[in-house]
């Protein structure tokens, strides 16, 4: 059920520049945002001689939410954004990095979290039928890797990064491959069956003949799934494309 959250007074909340003329250090100026943040719990106003003070006791919780969520947006906008500038870890030197496949990782599968990074960027497991199965490549690097014609069935692929990859025809039976990111991989005649693909993005990626069948799917990856165009009709009608 929704709850309508009364509006506030615009004297609960209140942002203030700080006033140009006062003086600051350099550092000062370095270490502190330009913008102050007060929250005022009363209002004073004068009606005919009397004083009249308003309480805003019945707000406080919702104040104190609005306040934080203020002090957030004004350090979010005075600081730059990490994230936008954030690269791929440069390629393990590790001689048998790509037999790493064979072993998985051993904690934390569902949520991506391993005892020691899985990076199989360009390696080639073309036509691998039994040493992949039902391995756990939770958060994997598998970016410009060729996994085509692969038995991947029964994987667990949580987080991995497979962005330009290759699974032409590969089998992904019951895997696991929520979030994964397929983004311009070659994924045709890959074959999707009782697979659960959950926050998984799939930008440009080639699905030409993908078999999607019994699927697992939320609502709105779906739809983002959808607007793939290079989907066949046959995928399009098992997936209940619009």
């Amino acid at each position: 059920m929704a709850t309508s959250l009364p509006p506030l007074s615009q004297t609960a909340l209140s942002l203030r520049r700080l006033p140009p003329n006062r003086r600051r250090s350099p550092a000062a100026l370095e270490l502190r945002s330009p913008i102050r943040i007060a929250c005022s719990g009363q209002r004073s106003a004068s009606r005919d001689g009397r004083e009249i003070k308003e309480s805003a006791c019945c707000f406080k919780e919702l104040r104190n939410v609005a306040c934080g969520a203020l002090a957030v947006w004004a350090v979010a906008a005075a600081s730059p954004v990490i994230a936008a500038g954030q690269r791929l870890p440069p390629l393990s030197t590790e001689p048998n990095r790509c037999e790493r496949a064979f072993v998985g990782n051993t904690i934390g599968q569902a949520n991506g979290v391993y005892d020691k990074p899985i990076d199989l960027r360009f390696c080639d497991y073309t036509n691998e039928k039994s040493n992949l199965k039902g391995k756990s490549l939770a958060a994997a690097l598998m970016s410009d890797a060729k996994f085509d014609g692969a038995d991947m069935t029964e994987v667990v692929m949580s987080k991995a990064y497979a962005a330009g990859a290759s699974f032409k025809g590969t089998d992904f039976s019951n895997a696991v491959l929520d979030r994964v990111n397929f983004e311009k991989a070659d994924l045709q005649g890959a074959v999707f069956r009782n697979t659960v693909l959950s926050g998984s993005t799939f930008n440009e990626a080639q699905l030409q003949d993908a078999v999607f069948e019994d699927t697992i799917i939320g609502y709105i990856d779906l739809q983002k799934l959808c607007t793939n165009t290079t989907i066949n009709a046959d995928g399009r009608a098992t997936l209940g494309c619009r």
